[in-house]
């Protein structure tokens, strides 16, 4: 599974990120910080890692732009040890940027490749799949896996085959496997994956409802709109003051617990009639 990482930083640098993991890592080399901020809102990324000062000292205050616009981003410090590092570290941990790796004294490829592998365990997707995994703790980890694979994939369309397919289960396995665990069938818990994914997007201030869409696959903003209202009752740019904490509670409480119940109830009436 591959992720998706911006980069802006010096030549020299680039061919460091480059020679990591390829089957773990597609990096994203941006030549400016306007294009960093339309690689972010446009593509699905889930790690900037950014020299401040690539582009001369006024890049410090565009750091901070990043940092405030799109929050639910993890941003790597990736720069050079000089005389005015510790003030750049100081101003824009101000902002939550608070991790760095100086060049030529940190970046060995082990090193460099464990800090990178770390922050993205950081990212808006991991605390999505982290927020609901206890329902999934009955899933095999194949099919868990799988699951946040799907939230990968650029398209919201993700079928039950594919992520069967991805688990190395057939079709029916796939859904026994959701039946056993007392979820909701595998469609559902898809498309609320997405949603969970889609809310934590809309909280960043740099984020519209057309870019999330765009980012998730979908072929229209309208239809992410619906879902979301559909799911949470109320719209888009309401969610954008629900928490992240309160809607995967929604979502747990509205779709999983009640399956749960369900799943119970039946239970209870079959040993009853048995």
């Amino acid at each position: 599974m591959r992720r998706l990482c911006l980069a802006v930083v010096p030549l020299d640098r680039i061919s460091r990120l480059e020679r990591l993991d390829s089957a773990a890592y597609e990096w994203i080399f941006a030549n400016t910080w306007d294009e960093a901020g339309e690689v972010i809102r446009t593509r699905p990324v889930d790690l900037g890692v950014v020299d401040p000062l690539v582009r001369g000292e006024t890049g410090v205050a565009e750091v901070e732009r990043l940092r405030e616009q799109f929050p639910s981003l993890p941003l790597l410090l990736y720069c050079a040890l000089s005389p005015t590092v510790a003030t750049i570290l100081l101003r824009l941990g101000r902002v939550g940027v608070r991790r760095v790796i100086f060049a030529h004294f940190e970046d060995g490829p082990a090193n460099l490749r464990q800090i990178v592998s770390r922050e993205l365990e950081q990212t808006a997707l991991q605390q999505v799949m982290s927020a609901v995994d206890n329902y999934f703790q009955r899933l095999p980890g194949s099919l868990r896996i799988a699951l946040e694979m799907s939230l990968y994939t650029p398209d919201h369309r993700a079928s039950v085959d594919l992520l069967a397919g991805q688990a190395r289960l057939s079709r029916r396995e796939c859904q026994e496997w959701f039946t056993r665990a007392q979820l909701p069938v595998p469609r559902i818990v898809l498309v609320l994956m997405r949603l969970l994914y889609a809310h934590r997007l809309l909280r960043d201030p740099g984020h519209t409802l057309e870019n999330v869409a765009r980012k998730l696959g979908y072929a229209k903003a309208r239809t992410l709109q619906l879902q979301l209202r559909t799911v949470f009752g109320v719209t888009a740019g309401e969610l954008r003051d629900v928490t992240p904490l309160a809607a995967a509670e929604a979502i747990v409480q509205r779709y999983f617990v009640a399956a749960l119940s369900e799943a119970a109830q039946l239970a209870e009436i079959s040993e009853r009639l048995a």
